[in-house]
């Protein structure tokens, strides 16, 4: 059973949807700049989102400090495995200079830009563009109730952030000392796992901003340390794909790097080869009877075949092929590399695919190839 699969709430109930960091912090804001410019913290505090709904969210903290005013609320991230859920969201808010408009500052627990690649230069807050014009907009109707300017500088902080982030991809992303400030729609939809993607999305990004010509997607640890050892490859060349290899695959189409490689596990690379571009094991297992029918295709005799349909497993089938001297791995990287080449086609991608073993043991490979 996987971590998500162990946090997944039980099936006889709807799951519940939450609140994104930018959501959040755009409340904490919005409540912040109306006590400075009102005297009064509106709570709850009314946020409208992209689509134009408008929730409201009680605030946790408030108060006026060093000429400024703060605010905080708790996220609540729903049924969603949200490394933030719970985490206190403040807002520290202080007049601007005329005409600046809103600008940001990473307050403790908010990551800083230290590459490029990723929506703001290095040195930028790691306070992502949609939850910029969502502050930026809520500030923009209290000051025109107001009637003041929009002119407000805005500090978001997240409780605990520093160390919570180090259970994040932002490290290898070059986004230090703390967590990002995300969200698109507003609303935490659970296990679509969109910060994952978004991840993936960054670390293409980031590598393609520092030039590189080639990397990495791995399913997990062992094979990315792996993958890592076999080409030489930096930090910053890895992306950690977890179980969305179409996810990665499908903007690397749109986003092309000279050089591609796809590294996993025996099962993984097994429900790749058998066409499937979401590993997650909430998609299924992999086929025993299609990799049997695989290995009688590379030669396997019927009796191998049959052990192969009712083994115990991926690592189980594969052991039986590697007594029988059957190179499984080899059948199953081409057959992954087939299906993988399928969603980058034409783009000017050389494309690999290698399989290991838990231990990071090269069990198959398909070289590279333009895909």
């Amino acid at each position: 059973m996987s971590d998500l699969d162990a946090m997944a709430p039980p099936p006889d109930r709807p799951l519940r949807r939450g609140w994104t960091t930018g959501t959040c912090a755009t409340g904490a804001a919005k409540a912040a700049f109306a006590a400075l410019v009102t005297g009064a913290f509106p709570d709850p505090v009314e946020v409208t989102l992209p689509g134009g709904a408008r929730p409201a969210f009680a605030l946790a903290v408030s108060g006026m400090e060093g000429g400024g005013a703060y605010a905080g609320i708790v996220k609540d991230a729903g049924d969603d495995p949200d490394v933030t859920h719970g985490a206190l969201v403040r807002a520290q808010v202080c007049r601007g200079a005329p005409g600046g408009g809103v600008t940001f500052r990473a307050g403790p627990g908010v990551g800083t830009i230290t590459r490029p690649g990723l929506p703001f230069p290095p040195g930028e807050p790691a306070i992502n563009p949609v939850p910029r014009r969502m502050i930026a907009q809520a500030i923009g109707e209290v000051a025109a109730q107001a009637g003041v300017s929009a002119d407000a500088e805005v500090e978001i902080s997240i409780e605990d952030g520093a160390a919570l982030a180090l259970k994040t991809l932002n490290p290898r992303l070059g986004i230090l000392g703390g967590l990002s400030v995300l969200g698109t729609t507003g609303i935490v939809i659970p296990f679509s796992c969109a910060a994952w993607i978004h991840s993936i999305h960054r670390g293409i990004d980031v590598a393609r901003a520092m030039g590189l010509d080639h990397v990495a997607g791995a399913t997990g640890s062992a094979s990315e340390a792996a993958v890592q050892k076999l080409h030489d490859l930096s930090e910053v060349s890895l992306i950690d794909m977890g179980d969305f290899v179409g996810g990665m695959l499908k903007y690397l189409a749109a986003h092309p790097v000279a050089r591609v490689s796809v590294a996993g596990g025996v099962a993984k690379m097994t429900k790749l080869a058998q066409g499937r571009l979401d590993l997650h094991s909430k998609r299924g297992s992999a086929d025993l009877d299609a990799l049997a029918h695989l290995a009688r295709e590379a030669g396997a005799s019927e009796a191998l075949g049959q052990a192969i349909a009712g083994a115990n497993n991926v690592a189980h089938a594969f052991l039986l092929a590697g007594e029988a001297g059957l190179p499984l791995g080899d059948v199953v990287a081409a057959r992954a590399w087939e299906a993988a080449a399928q969603v980058v086609a034409g783009r000017g991608i050389a494309l690999e695919v290698v399989v290991f073993d838990r231990d990071g043991t090269l069990m198959g490979r398909a070289p590279f190839a333009p895909a």
